[in-house]
């Protein structure tokens, strides 16, 4: 389908664009087809200055974008705001490639928090545009409440036996991301030597969300399965697909939904990696380890992340829907209804 707001032929670029566009980086991405169109050349350069999973997660968002421009026919460079509120809306309403339900708000405000960045750098740092698209872009509003499906401690016990019986990798992979809360890119990016000491504790360095290095400590549960699948290796990816490479994040998601149908989890089939990162933090709030502590172990940059997983504990547990269901007869034990002579005070 054509933009009809692009319908023309978007105006050629000036001699200082081309000049801008010249400076950029040389075949940076190193796939010919995407090293010859401007659009791409800008992200290339754009991208040299992220690492490991926000790299990643960059690249896939300006796909998304850059796909959705080529579906009418726009440049990238060419873009406008109301091209931006255009994708944001579809984004929102629409069934959406690979999960077939609208994006949450959560997801396109991380991707406008990419583009943001690119187009700036388009504007600041390359001098290749003279305004950037989405800078008075309205940013859909998040929930306070995450949208991930956490476990229950209970049900978390019974994810870790199953991982244990299911071998070694798939126990050292489980307990890392239940006992540390890593997020599944950091885990998969782990190479063998990152296994290491320091002040007498063993550790693990890794790269966190926006390249920033940080060494975790390991509880004695978490070494022995990593020791034991790792078997004496100490070169390579920690974890290894059947051929010897890294291990994907999609192999991932379907071990962890396997092993939650084999331990009886009612809500296996909506649990994904992100469920057991959740599920560690939530865990070490409940067990009353300092607010602080809890934020340097899940890596957050920002302490409001983490009351976003306090929030979502305290709103389930003290829903007024179980005092009332209490009240009205209709609990858990069925009981019947509480006559209002019989009633307590309020």
């Amino acid at each position: 389908m054509t933009d009809p707001a692009a319908a023309d032929d978007p105006p050629a670029p000036v001699a200082a664009d081309l000049a801008a566009l010249a400076r950029l980086p040389q075949a940076a991405l190193g796939v010919p087809g995407l090293d010859a169109d401007p659009a791409w050349r800008l992200a290339a350069a754009f991208l040299l200055g992220y690492r490991g999973h926000t790299r990643r997660a960059y690249f896939a968002d300006i796909r998304a974008w850059y796909g959705w421009c080529a579906s009418i026919d726009l440049p990238p460079l060419s873009a406008r705001r109301h091209h931006v509120d255009r994708w944001i809306a579809e984004q929102l309403e629409d069934p959406q490639p690979g999960t077939g339900r609208p994006a949450s708000a959560a997801t396109v405000t991380r991707r406008l928090s990419c583009l943001a960045g690119l187009y700036e750098y388009a504007v600041v740092d390359a001098g290749l545009l003279e305004a950037s698209p989405v800078v008075r872009v309205k940013r859909p509003r998040v929930s306070d409440r995450s949208s991930t499906t956490g476990l229950t401690e209970t049900e978390l016990i019974a994810l870790l036996g199953a991982a244990d019986a299911d071998g070694p990798r798939s126990a050292a992979l489980i307990t890392l991301l239940a006992l540390n809360g890593l997020r599944v890119g950091e885990a998969l990016a782990l190479d063998a030597p990152d296994l290491t000491y320091d002040f007498g504790h063993r550790v693990l360095g890794l790269t966190r969300k926006g390249g920033k290095r940080s060494v975790e400590a390991l509880a004695p549960a978490t070494v022995r399965a990593l020791e034991t699948y790792l078997a004496g290796r100490t070169a390579g990816p920690v974890f290894l697909n059947r051929d010897g490479g890294r291990l994907g994040e999609p192999t991932v998601w379907r071990l962890i939904r396997r092993l939650a149908r084999t331990a009886g989890i009612p809500a296996a089939n909506q649990l994904s990696p992100h469920s057991l990162r959740h599920s560690a933090i939530t865990a070490a709030l409940n067990a009353g380890i300092p607010f602080r502590d809890v934020q340097d172990f899940a890596g957050h940059a920002d302490p409001r992340t983490t009351r976003r997983y306090d929030r979502s504990r305290h709103n389930l547990d003290r829903h007024a829907t179980y005092a009332l269901a209490s009240r009205l007869g209709r609990g858990t034990d069925q009981q019947q209804p509480v006559s209002p002579d019989e009633r307590p005070d309020p």
